[in-house]
């Protein structure tokens, strides 16, 4: 006789991982068989996402707050004895006759959907390995909406129920209940070695007839016994694997917790920062996200990307749209061993500095330029800009300005070697195009739009003007230019420093002068304060309008009219 089963294991949040993993052959396992495909048919519309978000989805917003140690998913394991599957070869491991498991297959899922709904967040059938099973995932959540696993499977009473269950949606397959409240045996096990074991005493009130009956009865339990000896060998074999392949996928999700806490303690807004977003309306605003930050906690509002999560290295695979090895080396790249260090991260390097030496250094890739959009963005800098023509053609030439295939305005950030590292990107088409923004890639904290003027090129920096935008830069550049007639007699650089996280304060301290031009408002002038305490050489100037490029207009329009004068009192003294 052929036996239904069911099993329950509750999974914390810590547990969802490892159990993902193995049911989902997201890594290797020993007793599965890879020319076999299993067959996920509960949760296939989103199959992007792991089973951590397919549950926090559907918990969604609770009224309290969830304990630590709650259970957030309990994991069902349904199958059924092997000799129901294979009824001529039971003990044959990987082989069972396709109606048998069709039938199977059709009982469990309406059982699934008739008890537990759109709660089941995935259900997958495993065809690869000794005997087929389901493996359901179902988000314990009451009538309310609350998170309550007490509710569906504490006690006795509950998990008898729930075996009852089961076994009347497939008793119509052939399939028995064990023995109430019993582990160990099923309902027909003690019959049979009853049986067996009674033997067959001399009667002689038996007729011939009869005893060959009883001995005929005899032999057919002594063979279902040595088959049910058999098909309990092979599931302690399975039980055995399972059991170790489930302590090993603990052991490995424990060490991996262990090694990524640390980075996933990052402060989020640091990551957000480095990851070329902007803090605006309390949104971090950028590359079509628009991401809300509490904590070690993010959301994701845009519709293209909706999505919450946890943690730097979570972030960093959303906002990237990469793996977790490429996550964990982005980290490394843009904080350093410094930042590493200052977030306790030294443990988590040396032990993940298999992925950091092997997996390949992300390359910035800068925006592709389009040479016929160049008149536009020419144009829009000298006429809307008042930026000189000459001026603009240097920066063109030299590299450091171009225009991308839509039409933006692309500054491009080097480092101090002159390694290019990332390019800031100013929107040009249209009225009132107020687009600005960093290419995806940029290592703000260690590029720069910035260009020399004055002296020979192998000369020491002599002087630094730091603005708040490459346009300011060039602005200030351009208003010395007219005011004094030429360029600055020594080695000068123009550096945009939009952060005081991006300043380059190792090299910057080695440059006698330095000037803080960063505009001329309250944000302006805390920031100028806070490079004035880090660098005591600075100097602080502030534009007379909201910024140079403000005033670099001022001063043309200004220019213009003393010209205009000037013309108009020469056509008088000439009449």
């Amino acid at each position: 006789m052929a036996y239904a089963i069911a099993r329950i294991k509750k999974l914390k949040r810590s547990n969802l991982a490892g159990s993902e993993a193995h049911t989902a052959r997201q890594r290797e396992t020993p007793n599965a068989d890879s020319d076999k495909q299993n067959i996920r048919f509960i949760g296939t519309n989103n199959p992007t996402l792991s089973l951590d978000q397919l549950v926090m989805e559907k918990i969604g917003e609770q009224k309290r707050k969830i304990r630590p140690d709650a259970v957030y998913c309990t994991e069902i394991l349904l199958t059924a004895s092997p000799e129901y599957f294979r009824p001529n070869c039971p003990t044959q491991a990987g082989y069972y006759e396709q109606d048998k498991v069709d039938s199977w297959l059709s009982a469990s899922k309406q059982w699934l959907d008739s008890r537990y709904g759109s709660r089941i967040v995935r259900a997958e059938l495993h065809l690869d390995e000794a005997t087929p099973h389901i493996h359901a995932y179902f988000v314990p959540l009451d009538e309310k909406g609350q998170l309550r696993a007490k509710h569906f499977f504490d006690g006795r009473l509950k998990m008898r129920q729930f075996q009852d269950s089961y076994s009347e949606a497939t008793e119509h397959l052939g399939l028995e209940r064990g023995i109430k409240g019993s582990r160990a045996q099923h309902q027909e096990i003690k019959d049979f070695y009853s049986i067996v074991n009674a033997g067959i005493e001399p009667d002689s009130s038996l007729t011939q007839l009869q005893l060959q009956a009883k001995a005929a009865d005899r032999d057919r339990a002594q063979a279902k016994k040595q088959q049910m000896e058999a098909t309990a060998k092979t599931l302690a074999v399975e039980n055995e694997l399972f059991d170790r392949r489930i302590k090993e996928l603990e052991a490995q999700v424990a060490f991996w917790q262990q090694q990524t806490q640390q980075l996933r303690d990052l402060a989020l807004e640091d990551v957000a920062w480095e990851l070329g977003l902007n803090y605006d309306q309390q949104r971090w605003r950028g590359h079509g996200h628009i991401i809300n930050i509490d904590g070690s906690k993010f959301y994701d509002f845009a519709p293209e990307h909706s999505k919450g999560s946890g943690g730097a290295i979570d972030l960093v695979m959303h906002v990237n749209q990469c793996n977790f090895r490429q996550a964990v080396v982005w980290l490394d790249e843009r904080f350093g061993s410094a930042g590493v260090e200052r977030a306790a991260l030294a443990h988590v390097k040396n032990r993940a500095a298999d992925i950091i030496q092997t997996e390949p250094r992300p390359q910035f890739t800068p925006p592709v330029e389009d040479k016929a959009n160049w008149s536009a963005v020419e144009h829009y800098l000298n006429q809307f800009r008042g930026i000189r023509s000459d001026c603009i053609q240097m920066l063109y030439n030299q590299g450091l300005v171009y225009a991308d295939d839509k039409q933006n305005a692309v500054f491009v950030m080097r480092n101090l070697d002159g390694q290019r590292n990332g390019a800031f990107l100013r929107g040009i088409r249209g009225e009132n195009n107020s687009f600005k923004g960093y290419s995806k890639g940029t290592k703000r904290s260690d590029s720069w739009f910035y260009f020399h003027l004055g002296g020979k090129a192998n000369d020491k920096t002599s002087t630094a003007i730091l603005c708040k935008s490459p346009i300011d830069a060039i602005s200030r550049a351009m208003l010395e230019y007219l005011i004094r007639g030429d360029v600055p007699p020594e080695r000068t650089v123009y550096m945009a420093i939009d952060d005081i996280k991006s300043l380059p304060l190792e090299r910057l301290q080695k440059v006698p002068n330095i000037l803080v031009a960063f505009g001329n408002d309250k944000s302006s002038d805390a920031a100028a304060q806070r490079v004035l305490e880090l660098m005591p050489q600075s100097q602080i100037k502030k534009s007379k309008a909201s910024d140079w490029n403000q005033q670099l207009l001022d001063y043309g329009r200004q220019l213009s009219r003393q010209h205009q004068q000037q013309q108009e009192q020469d056509d008088e003294l000439s009449l």
